[in-house]
């Protein structure tokens, strides 16, 4: 350990720390710019300026590693004339852009500049002007607020994988731009407006909506992907103006993907919020009571009943519409999956992600089987990105997987090369045993029905050889799929599904219904979509930011999502929908609260009333079982990044990049 003095006070840190480490540790607050713990250190502002005994001049702190035996001082007079002067030179081109800044009221050099500036100028020449820059429908750009922190660049070629930002000239004309001027193509673009700290780069499709002390801010979940990242909703009145990162180091860290920040403009956009009934081909608006009758007079004949949980769907609604179909319908065909995918039942283990993802980075390596992590969890992406930096792990893939951001190794299309790996039959064999902490991430595109058992016994063979069970991992695509697993809320008819003479769709807009004549058909959800349309009886739910329900991540780690909005309309919260109906068919279901719903799916399910906690697995308990060969080539599933659900469909913003930026990622075809 390394002792030194900071103020007077004498702490002990851990070799390698840096002096603004350690003034950090020893209570002292420092201020910067350049610096950010998640980037590597730049040097660039000064602001961070301290005293150190020895020293004639006074050293930047974050660049400036801690010695045994040092005296530091934070507060002395030649720290404050310093700072001083930085901060008046990072302002002498700065416009005085503050009241019409939508960084105003959040913006670091604001803050700086009231409790470390001089307060007054001394420079009167004319202040710069810089060009502003073309980055896409996301970012907005202010090139004259530019301190040359250079936190953008850093982020994009460290953390993102996205190499398009840099800076041209030196000195005064400085500036930062992307390459050629084109949209920044990585999926966490967005996380540049964070890390500026002078609103250089703001928000597009927030720009002017409202300042941050009009915004109601809630803690939430983000249910885009399965990853569960943690998020912040910032609301005024009902709309959802703006989704920011909430710091979890456990999940997402401090980074969300631009989907997840920016599809919110979907929940304003073509929202169900009154009942509706079809009569005459046609559907109409109506009430609440007529459309409980409706649905009860045309079912009261029907023999077969049948439902679909959508991807968007929390436990607790899951929960009672599993309940609701037993006890009013006396049927168990309920499903969650949409798709052909196959599930091996028999433990949890065989259909989570058992890495937890903030141990990925200890991986040195990674096989991908059939999936697209840069797509479908592009939080994962940043997670196996840091394993290749801070570990130098190397990433293979079997089948063909488009563009990431770091060097993937194909080895080949076809499924059987898991045989030859689990008989040492190639090469890569040796390589896979070798490693010390090798993992496998298998996507929903060779999870189906004809191959999927295959590959999971087998790759479970293979992380068995490698002792490394805990390395097996699936990569679900939808928020709701690991808690509807929980609640087991699937049916091995999948086929007779969609025979039903009844079959209810609980926010499922992602299956085709070829509807026959005599099926009836009741959808609930938020948006007007196919499904809706093709429905004798439209039910308007709430979104995930207009009720409180729990949702289930990749890992299996419950997580609460909060009620930040309110259901627009007429619309009602789903677990609310589904208890009324039940009361009309005079089979009420027995709870009357969402704590008297928890109580009883807690009882019955005591894994989801762990929060943020993961499951136990016992790897010793996984037995691994014989399968035939298969030779099959797999075809990675064509997934549409910016409209994977109903809310980033509906949203203009994710048309815009769809548009803008998703057709720059595609690989040549040349």
């Amino acid at each position: 350990m390394i002792k030194l003095k900071i103020d007077n006070k004498n702490i002990e840190v851990e070799p390698g720390t840096t002096i603004l480490q350690a003034c950090e540790i020893a209570g002292k607050e420092i201020p910067r710019f350049c610096y950010h713990e998640k980037l590597s250190i730049a040097g660039n502002c000064r602001m961070c300026l301290v005293e150190v005994s020895g020293s004639k001049k006074p050293v930047a702190s974050c660049a400036m590693p801690a010695v045994d035996g040092q005296e530091i001082k934070t507060n002395s007079e030649m720290v404050k004339k310093a700072r001083e002067g930085v901060m008046e030179f990072l302002l002498v081109n700065h416009p005085l852009d503050c009241p019409i800044c939508d960084q105003g009221g959040e913006c670091d050099l604001q803050d700086q500049a009231f409790n470390y500036g001089g307060g007054k100028s001394r420079y009167e020449l004319n202040k710069r002007s810089v060009k502003e820059k073309n980055m896409g429908p996301l970012i907005k750009t202010h090139m004259n607020r530019c301190i040359h922190c250079t936190r953008c660049i850093r982020f994009a070629e460290e953390v993102a994988g996205v190499e398009e930002l840099g800076a041209i000239n030196r000195g005064e004309d400085m500036e930062i731009s992307t390459y050629l001027e084109k949209a920044v193509t990585s999926e966490f673009s967005a996380n540049l407006i964070d890390l500026c700290p002078v609103g250089a780069l703001t928000s597009k499709p927030y720009a002017f909506e409202a300042r941050p002390w009009e915004l109601k801010k809630t803690e939430s979940v983000d249910v885009m992907d399965a990853i569960g990242s943690n998020i912040r909703i910032d609301s005024k009145g009902w709309e959802v103006k703006r989704i920011l990162p909430k710091i979890n180091e456990d999940i997402n860290e401090e980074w969300i993907s631009d989907k997840t920040r920016f599809s919110c403009d979907g929940l304003l956009n073509n929202r169900i919020d009154s009942p509706y009934i079809k009569i005459n081909g046609k559907l109409t608006a109506t009430s609440w009571g007529n459309a409980f009758e409706f649905i009860k007079s045309n079912v009261v004949n029907k023999k077969s009943f049948s439902g679909l949980i959508g991807q968007l769907v929390d436990v607790e609604t899951t929960f009672a519409f599993k309940e609701f179909f037993k006890k009013v319908f006396n049927s168990n065909l309920i499903d969650f999956r949409q798709k052909n995918l196959f599930l091996k039942n028999s433990s949890l283990f065989h259909n989570i992600f058992n890495t937890p993802l903030n141990d990925i980075h200890n991986s040195d390596l990674i096989l991908l089987i059939g999936a697209n992590p840069r797509h479908e969890a592009s939080i994962l992406n940043l997670k196996i990105r840091k394993a290749i930096k801070s570990n130098q792990a190397k990433v293979f893939s079997i089948g063909n997987i488009p563009d990431q951001t770091y060097k993937v190794h194909h080895l080949g299309d076809n499924i059987e090369i898991l045989n030859d790996i689990d008989s040492n039959n190639i090469d890569f064999s040796k390589v896979f045993y070798a490693a010390k902490k090798p993992i496998i991430i298998i996507g929903e595109s060779v999870l189906n029905f004809k191959i999927g058992n295959f590959v999971i016994e087998k790759s479970k063979s293979i992380l068995s050889k490698a002792n490394n069970l805990s390395g097996f991992n699936i990569l679900h695509q939808n928020a709701s799929s690991v808690g509807s697993i929980i609640l087991e809320s699937y049916n091995n008819n999948f086929k007779n599904l969609l025979l039903s003479d009844v079959i209810f769709l609980l926010n499922a807009d992602e299956i085709k219904i070829d509807k026959q004549s005599n099926q009836f058909i009741i959808y609930q959800g938020t948006h007007g979509g196919e499904n809706a349309s093709l429905a004798d009886v439209v039910l308007p739910g709430a979104a995930f930011t207009e009720k409180e329900g729990i949702f289930v991540n990749l890992e299996g780690r419950p997580q609460l999502a909060n009620k930040a909005s309110y259901p627009p309309g007429n619309a009602k919260e789903d677990w609310k929908i589904i208890k009324a109906l039940s009361d009309v068919f005079n089979k009420p279901l027995n709870f009357n609260s969402l704590e008297e719903l928890r109580e009883q799916m807690f009882d019955k399910y005591p894994i989801l009333k762990d929060l943020d906690c993961l499951p136990t697995i016992n790897y010793k308990d996984i037995k691994i079982e014989e399968v035939d060969k298969i030779e099959q080539n797999i075809k990675l599933q064509d997934f549409k990044y910016y409209k994977s659900n109903i809310i980033a469909r509906q949203s203009i913003t994710m048309h815009e990049c769809e548009n803008k930026i998703f057709k720059i990622n595609q690989p040549s075809k040349n």
